[in-house]
C-alpha cells in the first residue's frame, strides 16, 4: 500500500533528553494504526511532530507525497490536511458546540456561515449531538466534549485524523461512547494515526500496532503479532501491566 503519511527517522529533542529517536512510521490511506508505549515513550510528542506542532530536530514528514517537514513549508496549511483531537478535549469555552466545530472551516476554508452550520449541524446529528448545538462545552459531559472535539476534527475532511490518548482524561464510563465513534470512523475508512491505552481496543479496530519505547519503534505488526505474541521482552512487560 503507498504511504499516505510517512515519518522517516524522526529525533526530537527536549533539553538534554531525546524523545522521538529515529522514528519511522507509514500509513495507508484507510488503515488505523494504534501507538501504544508507557506515558513518556514519545506517542504524544510523536503526534504533535506530525501535526506540526511541535519542530523536529531531524527527519522528514511526508503527507500524500509532500514534505511538509520542509522548513519553508506553511504549517496551518498542512494542518488544515489533519485532524487533530487533543487529551484534554481543548474547545474554546466562550464559543457554542456548533461555532467550536465550524470554527476551522469559517476561518481556514473561508466557507461561508450558513454552508459551515449546515454541515456542522449534519456532523453533530452524526456524533450524536445534533441536540447540543448552541450549548457551550461546560455544559457537556467529558465523553460529550470529546465527541465534539472529534466533530470539530473531521468537519474539514482531513485526510488523516490524528487521536492523542483521547479517552485519558475521562471517566471509565463515558469511555465507551468516545471509541464507539472512532470505531464508526475506522468502520467508514477514516485514515487515522492513534496513540492509546485501550489496549482491547486497538485489538479490534486497528490494522497494524507499533509499540514505541523510550522514544523509539521497538516493535510493530498486527494486533495479534503484537499484542498476542509479542516478541520483544519490553513489550510484553508493557503489555503485562494489562493482563495482570
Amino acid at each position: 500500500m503507498t504511504a499516505l503519511l510517512s515519518a522517516i527517522d524522526l529525533w526530537k529533542t527536549f533539553g538534554d533528553r531525546d524523545v522521538l529517536r529515529g522514528v519511522s512510521l507509514e500509513l495507508a490511506r484507510h488503515e488505523v494504526v494504534a501507538v501504544i508505549g508507557a506515558s513518556g515513550s514519545g506517542k504524544s510528542t510523536l503526534l504533535r511532530c506530525l501535526d506540526l506542532l511541535e519542530p523536529i530536530d531531524d527527519g522528514r514528514i511526508l503527507l500524500a507525497g509532500d514534505d511538509v517537514s520542509d522548513p519553508r513549508v506553511e504549517a496551518n496549511a498542512v494542518r488544515s490536511r489533519l485532524g487533530f483531537v487533543f487529551q484534554g478535549f481543548n474547545l474554546f469555552p466562550h464559543l457554542s458546540v456548533l461555532d467550536n466545530v465550524t470554527l476551522a472551516s469559517r476561518v481556514a476554508r473561508r466557507e461561508k456561515r450558513p454552508d459551515a452550520e449546515a454541515r456542522g449541524r449534519a456532523i453533530l446529528e452524526r456524533v450524536g449531538l445534533a441536540d447540543k448545538a448552541a450549548e457551550h462545552p461546560d455544559r457537556l459531559s467529558g465523553g460529550q466534549q470529546q465527541r465534539v472535539a472529534i466533530a470539530r476534527a473531521i468537519a474539514t475532511d482531513p485526510e488523516v485524523l490524528l487521536l492523542d490518548e483521547i479517552t485519558s482524561a475521562l471517566d471509565p464510563e463515558l469511555v465507551g461512547e468516545v471509541l464507539e465513534l472512532v470505531r464508526a470512523l475506522a468502520e467508514e475508512g477514516t485514515t487515522i494515526l492513534m496513540a492509546t491505552h485501550e489496549m482491547a481496543f486497538a485489538r479490534d479496530v486497528a490494522h497494524r500496532v507499533l509499540f514505541l519505547d523510550e522514544g523509539r519503534v521497538l516493535e510493530q505488526g498486527t494486533p495479534a503479532e503484537v499484542l498476542g505474541k509479542p516478541r520483544e521482552a519490553r513489550t510484553r512487560a508493557f503489555l503485562s501491566r494489562f493482563t495482570g
